[in-house]
């Protein structure tokens, strides 16, 4: 089947979809809504096929429009996607799916109501390197997790409406939940306001996931390093995915502590391992390409998608718990995601 596919917004990530809409639609990429006016000229300068207009009601109402794709403020995620799935139209929304957990959850109990597609732009979950490393996990190479490291640092782009962590962070916590396999359990987070008083800028988050696997988060606008790093340090392997390093965005090293018997004393004895480091091959992929893909597959198809609304509710609870923790001075906070997001 073919599918009619409007897009909402064409601002600072507006763009990369609308390329990739393109590619993959040609003129079944039908519309771009875009209330500023000089955006909406550069998009139907860029996409002169493409119907570009100030009126969401216009896209909605045409019968030839099967799916929106939403990338706009998050502030308009969730009252955007309730609109599209009410239209009756498969909805793709970027990250965060909704500013509450209520709200999330409310979207992803819609479209099951109404049997639409609801998927999260949660794109790192598309990055090869982000597969094999979980595939080290899957398989008992990298052996027992033992605590993820993720760092995502910028000097800018600043954002008044919501802090760094709603900003960037669902990016790492997306990661995590997929390499865990899991929901965190709780989370315990300090931020500051360097730049801003109105949200925090620079945060510090760590979140208990089962098994005792710690994941460490550190996000901030205010770094003079652009840093995309996640590192996995397993028992018998260790994983650093750098988004950044353009010789291998991978690499593995076999390296760890390995435990001996005790020696006369009953003293237990460790060993340092260290037998070196190689960076797999990966596939070359958009990871957004993919994401856009897989969400146009899951609408002809009616698939669930991998990145599902109870995996956008997921990552919502994640930072509402957050928030809590930054107003308790740091505090421990348990994550409450609803029955719906287990798994």
């Amino acid at each position: 089947m073919g599918v009619g596919v409007a897009q909402v917004g064409f601002g600072y990530w507006g763009p990369n979809h609308a390329r990739n809409l393109t590619t993959l639609l040609g003129r079944s990429f039908r519309y771009v809504v875009e209330a500023a006016e000089q955006r909406r000229a550069e998009a139907a300068r860029l996409h002169p096929y493409v119907r570009v207009t100030d009126r969401l009601d216009e896209a909605l109402d045409d019968p030839q429009v099967h799916a929106v794709v939403i990338a706009t403020p998050a502030a308009t995620h969730a009252p955007l996607a309730r609109r599209a799935l009410e239209a009756g139209k498969h909805v793709l929304v970027e990250k965060p799916l909704a500013l509450s957990v209520a709200d999330a959850v409310d979207l992803t109990e819609l479209a099951e109501k109404m049997s639409l597609v609801l998927m999260v732009g949660h794109t790192f979950e598309f990055v090869p390197a982000i597969r094999r490393m979980r595939e080290y996990l899957l398989s008992g190479d990298a052996g027992d997790l033992l605590y993820l490291h993720a760092q995502r640092l910028n000097l800018g782009r600043l954002q008044r409406d919501i802090n760094a962590f709603w900003s960037i962070g669902p990016h790492d916590v997306s990661i995590a939940n997929y390499l865990t396999g899991a929901t965190p359990e709780w989370v315990s987070a300090r931020g500051a306001r360097y730049l801003s008083r109105d949200v925090e800028d620079v945060l510090f988050v760590t979140a208990g996931y089962p098994g005792g696997v710690l994941a460490h988060m550190h996000v901030s606008w205010l770094d003079p390093s652009k840093t995309r790093r996640t590192t996995l340090v397993g028992s018998r392997r260790m994983l650093v995915y750098d988004d950044l390093d353009t010789e291998g965005s991978l690499r593995v090293y076999d390296k760890g502590v390995d435990l001996l018997d005790s020696d006369a004393y009953g003293v237990w004895r460790y060993q340092m391992r260290s037998n070196g480091m190689h960076a797999p091959a990966l596939p070359t992929v958009e990871p957004l390409a993919a994401l856009l893909t897989h969400f146009l597959d899951c609408v002809r198809t009616g698939e669930r998608p991998a990145v599902d609304g109870w995996n956008g509710v997921r990552v919502v609870a994640a930072l509402e718990a957050v928030d809590a923790s930054m107003r308790a001075d740091g505090a421990r906070v348990e994550v409450c995601a609803p029955w719906g997001a287990a798994g």
